[in-house]
């Protein structure tokens, strides 16, 4: 064989390699199908391939994750252990009507990831037909359960809310649990998205939740088909706190319970996050400050975040997204990867954003 034949079958190669990677990431194929022309089409895949692949390729010989974790526009992050394994559900960041389906990553190391596409969809839930948003996942007596909201709804009179879906497996697929939202009413004035459950010291499960600057909490009944009053008869408690906005979430360390929330504006660089302590998980909680904002240097609009806690040791690590450098387009949101550090009296040090990500950590 002379050296332009196999100089040929290397280019070939090349380009089959190229086109199969295309081809098994949204991202590039939503981009790629509004273009008009077979020329603009192959010169585009191969910018956006040269550009953007190089920062999100997963090398198992990797000294970092590097950030963006993955390829794609991807938002609110739901970071959690399932099976002794790390995994990310976060949004498909899209206008609202493509936004049908939800994406998993898995990873056992915090460095490669793996794609579980399309892990609950719109197919499965009769009621909602858009804007599925910010995924919570939690194991229950080897179950897997999937909250997601829906549709946006912006009064008592539409259909949509919070939803739940259920599997046997973290990367499912889920299918709807009850058929209709388990949260479709405001309550105190939130809107039902942003749902995160919490797990209590006595086993009792709780959903957080709420935009348009109110946040709920609700005691979860055992099959999670419904609510449980307060002593008091009420079922929604507000704990909103000081220049919250959306994205609770909520932690317990050293026996301190650590309520997060975003702030600011979604679409704006003033997007971030805060946090406050309590003894218990009905609060007060006072707001103490900022662990996450943007750095113009990197990124901007840093927000909407979950924490993992590395099984079996004070470890902890956040998931969130942010936009790029420059990029003012309100759906280019990318998922991300720091450490949080606490300091001697608890309270958690301002993370830095980095364009590194964090080293490989594996759970024994």
């Amino acid at each position: 064989m002379t050296r332009r034949d196999t100089n040929a079958k290397k280019r070939r190669k090349s380009f089959r390699s190229l086109r199969f990677t295309l081809l098994n990431y949204d991202y590039f194929y939503l981009k790629l199908r509004n273009m008009s022309s077979m020329k603009n089409n192959l010169l585009s895949a191969i910018f956006l391939f040269a550009v953007l692949l190089p920062a999100n390729a997963q090398n198992k010989n990797a000294v970092t994750s590097g950030n963006p974790l993955f390829p794609g526009w991807y938002a609110d992050p739901e970071f959690v252990v399932l099976n002794n394994t790390f995994w990310i559900f976060p949004t498909w960041s899209a206008k609202y009507k493509e936004q049908v389906f939800l994406d998993a990553y898995s990873s056992s190391d915090l460095v490669n990831w793996k794609k579980h596409p399309h892990v609950l969809d719109t197919a499965a839930v009769k009621w909602a037909w858009q804007a599925i948003w910010a995924p919570a996942v939690i194991e229950k007596d080897g179950r897997f359960y999937l909250l997601f909201g829906a549709n946006d709804i912006q009064n008592d009179n539409e259909t949509g809310g919070i939803g739940i879906a259920v599997s046997d497996k973290p990367e499912g697929p889920y299918k709807d649990y009850l058929d209709k939202p388990l949260v479709g009413k405001f309550h105190n004035g939130a809107q039902p998205i942003d749902q995160f459950v919490f797990k209590d010291k006595d086993g009792q499960y709780y959903l957080i939740y709420g935009g348009w600057r109110h946040c709920n909490i609700a005691r979860l009944n055992k099959d999670f088909t419904g609510f449980v009053p307060f002593p008091d008869g009420t079922t929604f408690k507000e704990i909103t706190p000081d220049k919250y906005v959306e994205g609770p979430c909520m932690y317990i360390r050293e026996g301190k319970y650590y309520f997060m929330w975003s702030e600011g504006g979604w679409t704006g660089p003033d997007y971030c996050v805060a946090y406050a302590i309590s003894d218990n998980p009905m609060g007060p909680f006072k707001r103490i400050g900022k662990i996450l904002e943007q750095d113009t240097a990197i990124a901007t609009g840093a927000g909407h975040h979950s924490l993992v806690k590395v099984p079996g040791r004070d470890e902890w690590y956040i998931a969130y997204h942010r936009r790029p450098k420059g990029d003012t387009s309100p759906n280019h949101r990318e998922t991300c990867i720091e450490k949080v550090e606490f300091d001697n009296q608890g309270f958690i040090r301002p993370v830095k954003i980095t364009r590194e990500g964090v080293k490989a950590v594996s759970i024994k």
